[in-house]
């Protein structure tokens, strides 16, 4: 669940539905105010997965409907969601997904490398660092974070584990950074999330089970696996 305080990003207002240009910066003003609704972010992204699986086996055009059924959901909130922030497509044609993937990629500001660095270099944070798709898709993880005396000062996959307290240094040093992903346990994620956002940290991703207090220009999403295999568990327990 991504946090951000206050009402951006819980809802989205309808502006004039004329397609001149000056409806069209008014939609890109409220993508950038962040008045888009959390649930239309995560499928933009579900979409761009989609288009981009289908552009790998050759398929140049998509229609709605076509991209619903991928997506699991109607052919309305597709084309809901993509008026959000302007016009794509023809009617009865569909869409390049060429184009639309362009677009939707930077919608969701992919059109540039952000640089990471990840807190807990644990099991978990190991797990994460071993994965393609951050690199892919453009999120590089820079630096490496830890408490732990042990691990100070070895290297993994390249790259040296520090010192959390030597962060405003790194920072200071090696260039300002946009996220920071937490795999610490929850006793000690705040103290974490306090330290990123000190140096300017303005996006956390968080896997420790713990709700984070911060500032309200920082987003922060968690993603909690305990609670969700709990969920499961939950259903699967009243088949």
């Amino acid at each position: 669940m991504a946090k951000r305080k206050g009402k951006a990003g819980k809802t989205a207002t309808r502006g004039n539905r004329s397609r001149g240009v000056s409806a069209l910066n008014r939609k890109k003003d409220r993508a950038i105010r962040g008045e888009i609704p959390y649930s239309t972010v995560v499928r933009l992204a579900q979409y761009l997965r989609i288009l981009e699986r289908l552009q790998a086996v050759g398929t140049g055009k998509i229609s709605s409907n076509e991209l619903a059924r991928e997506a699991k959901v109607n052919s309305f909130l597709v084309r809901k969601d993509l008026s959000y922030f302007g016009e794509f497509g023809v009617r009865g044609v569909g869409y390049e997904i060429k184009s639309l993937i362009r677009e939707v990629r930077k919608i969701l500001g992919l059109n540039r490398e952000r640089r990471v660095i990840l807190v807990g270099v644990g099991h978990l944070g190991r797990a994460l660092l071993s994965y393609k798709g951050f690199a892919e898709e453009g999120f590089r993880i820079c630096g490496l974070f830890d408490s732990d005396p042990a691990k100070i000062g070895t290297r993994v996959r390249d790259l040296e584990v520090r010192s959390i307290f030597t962060l405003e240094e790194f920072v200071e040093y090696d260039g300002a950074v946009e996220i920071g992903i937490i795999a610490v346990p929850a006793f000690s994620a705040q103290f974490v999330a306090n330290t990123l956002v000190a140096v300017g940290v303005k996006g956390l991703l968080n896997f420790a089970p713990i709700p984070l207090t911060v500032p309200e220009d920082v987003i922060t999403v968690s993603v909690d696996l305990t609670t969700n295999l709990e969920v499961i568990s939950y259903y699967l327990s009243r088949r």
